[in-house]
């Protein structure tokens, strides 16, 4: 304190000045000197030596008011830990300068362990899927259709299907709904577009407005041949649905109407059409024909 109380008898103010006046009085005295070592320039080394003494008498007394300052902030945050008030200084310390090195390491050890998780359930994934038997057929149901509201948690279509065909081992199923109201089917539509581009089952079964639009595609099987041959026994009027592809001006049958099958029944669906057709790169032709025929042997 000594030193502290020299300094400012150095400076000329009193003691524990503010430092406004400490700033103000450094300013004042730094012109004095200057303006001395102009005008004596004899004297130029004892000018020097004043001003040094000036200006280590003003560290000084800022080095003080800094250390008060920090004192007293460290003991409105850290005082109430008393004598944790150290560890706690020292950890908020290290949070403060290192949080967002902290946070960046803990994101890397969650995104490390959710990549472990994630690879670890697709390998057990790619596992099951590969002691599955193959898939007899892939059926894609597309429209205004919805999953009943007491209809199996687990794979309803299939197991559905399967109670239909109990000497298949394997269906596989999606269901896309896309409402029948013009107004409200846009943003449906996009994602129907999106599937109808991307995936390729053995099969479509759509309702009416789906069969136009999907029809014109060029995607589905012409069925010609298949309703004036193997299926014609079976066929009732008005169960055959022709149109035209953008790449075909001439009418083919590319649907049949499925709607009044008992089959249909079995599946836990509401729905109030169903049109079936077979996909131009089907997998499983002969079995998406066979499906067709079992349910026109069972229309009503």
């Amino acid at each position: 304190m000594e030193e502290l109380k020299q300094a400012y008898e150095t400076m000329g103010l009193p003691e524990l000045a503010a430092k406004e006046e400490v700033e103000k009085r450094y300013t004042t005295l730094m012109r004095q000197a200057r303006s001395r070592t102009q005008q004596q320039k004899d004297d130029a080394g004892d000018s020097d030596d004043s001003f040094a003494k000036i200006t280590q008498a003003y560290r000084l007394i800022l080095e003080y008011e800094d250390r008060k300052l920090t004192d007293a902030f460290n003991e409105q945050e850290y005082g109430k830990y008393k004598k944790m008030a150290g560890q706690a200084q020292k950890m908020d310390h290290f949070w403060r300068y290192y949080k967002f090195h902290t946070i960046g390491a803990i994101a890397a050890v969650a995104l490390i362990i959710y990549g472990v998780i994630s690879f670890m359930n697709y390998r057990e994934e790619q596992e099951r899927l590969a002691n599955l038997p193959p898939v007899d057929l892939n059926v894609s149901i597309m429209g205004n259709y919805m999953l009943k509201d007491d209809a199996p948690k687990k794979e309803p279509i299939e197991n559905a299907l399967l109670t239909a065909f109990p000497e298949w081992k394997r269906f596989v199923s999606t269901l896309t709904f896309v409402p029948a109201d013009e107004q409200s089917q846009m943003a449906y539509m996009q994602k129907a577009v999106l599937i109808l581009a991307t995936e390729h089952p053995d099969v479509y079964i759509m309702d009416r407005n789906i069969f136009e639009w999907i029809g014109k595609q060029g995607v589905l099987m012409n069925l010609d041949n298949d309703v004036n041959g193997e299926l014609k026994p079976l066929l009732k009027d008005g169960l055959t649905l022709k149109t035209k592809t953008d790449e075909d001006t001439e009418e083919h049958v590319y649907g049949i109407d499925l709607s009044n099958s008992a089959l249909v029944d079995q599946l836990p669906l509401y729905k109030e059409n169903m049109i079936i057709g077979i996909r131009l790169d089907s997998k499983n032709p002969d079995k998406a024909r066979a499906f067709i025929k079992k349910y026109l042997a069972t229309i009503k």
